[in-house]
């Protein structure tokens, strides 16, 4: 992540652009800044960046715990949080230790595990060996407080109708 480019997003050379706003990137640094000051260590990155543009430095963070906000908070901006687990069942309730489930992605090439991961994290997408992506005609949308419904997809235009009911006898 140290070595990602940012800078411009008109720039074909630019990895990082900016974030959209002052405030996002503002709330970004703090949960970064919280982390830090709670016992986390940074990778990379980790601080602000001056000049023109609400950029974040692309940051790694590890030595996480349930006390940081970056622990279960989603974090809108280029920042990953490392966590090690013993086993399967330890990544599994890690991933759902949160009150949010947009999309999750999973890195095995184990059959068995993929089956487990897919059945068992409390996520509205799980990628397997692959990032989140949004395809058109995948259903695209979260669980628990990242949302309600989908959309893109068949099942994502019914999220945009309203079905009537009318019965006589």
């Amino acid at each position: 992540m140290s070595k990602l480019v940012v800078g411009d997003p008109l720039d074909e050379a630019t990895q990082v652009g900016p974030l959209a706003t002052a405030q996002g990137r503002d709330e970004v640094n703090e949960q970064v800044a919280d982390a830090l000051s709670k016992g986390a260590k940074a990778l990379c990155g980790g601080g602000t960046m001056d000049g023109p543009g609400w950029f974040v430095q692309p940051t790694a963070l590890t030595g996480l715990t349930p006390d940081m906000r970056v622990y279960r908070d989603e974090v809108f901006g280029p920042v990953a949080s490392f966590f090690r687990a013993s086993g399967i069942d330890e990544a599994i309730a890690l991933a759902n230790d949160t009150s949010f489930g947009l999309s999750s992605s999973v890195w095995t090439k184990d059959a068995a595990e993929q089956r487990r991961f897919a059945d068992d994290l409390e996520s509205g997408m799980v990628y397997i060996n692959a990032m989140t992506i949004s395809y058109f005609d995948l259903p695209f949308g979260g669980v628990k407080r990242s949302g309600y419904g989908r959309e893109l997809s068949p099942a994502g235009i019914r999220e945009f109708t309203n079905i009537k009911t009318v019965f006589s006898d």
